[in-house]
């Protein structure tokens, strides 16, 4: 079996907190205390979004601490704002990121050019129908070569700071 015990007490002592570390372990399992089982599988992660409340029943319950959550998101959406503030910045990430103000600022050159365009196209002149339809198939063609410049732009820009720095 392994290991030889001296006496009988000694293995019944050693049973005991075998039993006691168990229990423990079973009562981290079966969530009886929530936000400690969950600091457990999380190790640690949940404590600062967690708190313990006591009901008007005298019950105790987890909920979640909206001010932490709000907090930290505010202060994500701020350093990102801040890190964005510069105009190459804010032209790279437009043309180039792969964020959500990419999609939103495609989405709104989408929309103005596709609204132009349609307009065009329904009226009676036919040199507005061409232009809109010029429109359609050479736009594309048109946001890429001018993201393509914005990026080696950018490029240079970064380089000239750096060498300017060494």
């Amino acid at each position: 079996m392994g290991r030889k015990y001296e006496s009988i007490e000694e293995l019944r002592r050693k049973k005991k907190l075998l039993q006691g570390e168990i229990s423990d372990l079973e009562n981290l399992l079966t969530f009886k205390n929530t936000k400690e089982s969950l600091s457990a599988f999380t190790n640690g992660l949940s404590d600062q979004y967690l708190q313990e409340k006591v009901d008007e029943d005298g019950d105790e319950k987890v909920v979640l601490r909206k001010d932490v959550i709000a907090r930290q998101l505010t202060s994500e959406v701020k350093d990102l704002l801040i890190s964005k503030n510069t105009a190459v910045g804010i032209a790279s990430s437009a043309f180039g990121g792969g964020n959500i103000t990419d999609g939103l600022v495609k989405l709104g050159v989408t929309a103005i050019v596709g609204n132009y365009a349609k307009k065009n196209i329904k009226s009676s002149n036919w040199k507005k129908k061409l232009i809109g339809a010029a429109l359609i198939y050479l736009a594309p063609i048109a946001l890429k070569y001018i993201r393509k410049k914005m990026e080696v732009y950018q490029k240079n820009k970064s380089v000239s700071s750096l060498e300017q720095l060494i």
